[in-house]
């Protein structure tokens, strides 16, 4: 036997959450065959199996809580089962003589029998927890109601259970549902509607939420927020990626404003490099930064995440593009790899997807500066001639670190990136 202890699984993180077991105690399973799907701070993480063996026990639940460099679950050695299931077996036969003596052998069936049934019983649920797909937020809910995920019936791909349909399994009269579960999940429900006493919920915070709020708090805390929110006319924008979209589906890739609003980004910094810098603890020095990294802030169901493009720069609009899909899907499944999650020089967030125009958002320390896109409208505008035209207005709003970024500084810059966005064309003269 060995326990498996579990690693160092990135940068400074101590604990994680069991989210799904992916085998049960008694399996055998492979080498390098998944075991255990866990939580971090950052991402979802898949531990494999070091070698050959059987799963003798589990020490947590899902949902609970395991530490770094504690077991997470205990492993046969390869080969070493059969010796130790002999042992076992020579024992409770030794154990069952002992006692038959004093045992009448119609008690000691009933009761075999009634245990035999019992483990069977669970084993069956255990099993049918295990292999229904549903995502983290959705297994949260079912325990919280006290529910069996293997006793409600998924309308997603591939029978995955969704959100709506632990709602509607909820709603079911108690005699179409499991008896223990209905009615605990009766109760809770009348309490909701305020037909018995009503009782406050606690739900603890943890994983990314958990991280999110520390880093949060120590932003709004320890560094000066300078704002500062303009519109931008992207009309112009626009029809060059109606046009541009076209040969951009054809080559495999989805072409959004997102990679146009960071390739710009990118030249504007070029000008501006102290928006893509960082601040030493002391807060005696500034560093900066050799490539532009930018992040964007994705609504992730196992919380807030901000993958980041590496070297925009450098990077083609299509190349963009791909990279924006790929992180966008990596984290909406909470499945961003760590490097992905490091090195971010400046981050934007896109809160104009889920409506909203202007906002004040926190700096995504140890970064200097983040943008807000609210959702862009179409709005009355003079031309040239005084005649009122209907435009394509985004309005931005920025956050700068006031320490080393004062208000002239955020506002030139922006206006530079504003001219790339409104006149997309003149990024043609500043690309490498």
């Amino acid at each position: 036997m060995s326990d498996f202890i579990l690693p160092d699984i990135g940068e400074g993180i101590v604990e994680c959450e069991v989210v799904k077991w992916l085998v049960s105690e008694g399996d055998i399973i492979e080498e390098d065959q998944p075991v255990v799907e866990v939580m971090t701070d950052k991402a979802l993480v898949e531990i494999p199996a070091p070698h050959k063996g059987q799963i003798k026990r589990l020490y947590y639940k899902e949902g609970d809580i395991a530490k770094v460099h504690a077991p997470l679950f205990e492993l046969s050695e390869e080969g070493g089962e059969q010796e130790h299931g002999t042992i076992n077996d020579t024992d409770d036969s030794a154990s069952e003589k002992t006692t038959a003596s004093s045992t009448p052998a119609s008690q000691k069936t009933d009761t075999k029998k009634q245990a035999s049934d019992s483990a069977n019983a669970d084993e069956t649920t255990r099993a049918a927890e295990i292999k229904t797909p549903a995502s983290p937020s959705v297994r949260r809910l079912v325990r919280e109601y006290d529910l069996s995920l293997g006793h409600i019936s998924g309308s997603g791909r591939d029978g995955r259970v969704l959100k709506e349909d632990v709602l509607a399994h909820l709603k079911q009269p108690e005699g179409q549902t499991d008896e223990s579960a209905g009615a605990q999940s009766g109760n809770l429900l009348a309490k909701r509607s305020g037909t018995t006493e009503q009782q406050v919920r606690v739900e603890p915070i943890k994983g990314m939420k958990a991280v999110m709020a520390k880093r949060m708090v120590a932003a709004a805390s320890s560094i000066p927020h300078f704002i500062f929110s303009e519109d931008i006319d992207v009309t112009e924008l626009l029809a060059l990626r109606a046009q541009l979209k076209p040969l951009a589906e054809a080559s495999g890739s989805r072409l959004t404003l997102m990679p146009f609003i960071m390739k710009a980004m990118a030249l504007a910094i070029r000008d501006y490099p102290i928006l893509n810098s960082r601040v030493n603890d002391e807060i005696t020095e500034i560093h900066y930064q050799p490539q532009c990294n930018i992040g964007m802030a994705v609504d992730s169901k196992a919380g807030l995440m901000v993958p980041n493009i590496k070297g925009v720069e450098h990077l083609s609009l299509l190349e963009i593009a791909n990279e924006v899909a790929r992180l966008t899907e990596a984290a909406r499944e909470g499945r961003v790899a760590q490097d992905d999650l490091k090195g971010g020089t400046i981050t934007i967030s896109n809160i104009g997807a889920l409506g909203g125009t202007y906002a004040s958002p926190i700096i995504n320390a140890p970064e200097v500066a983040i943008v807000a896109l609210g959702r862009t409208q179409t709005l009355p505008r003079f031309d040239q001639a005084g005649n009122v035209t209907a435009r394509s207005i985004m309005p931005v709003s920025w956050a700068g670190d006031h320490r080393i970024i004062d208000g002239g500084t955020i506002a030139r810059f922006s206006n530079c990136w504003k001219g790339y966005l409104e006149s997309p064309q003149s990024m043609l003269l500043h690309l490498g």
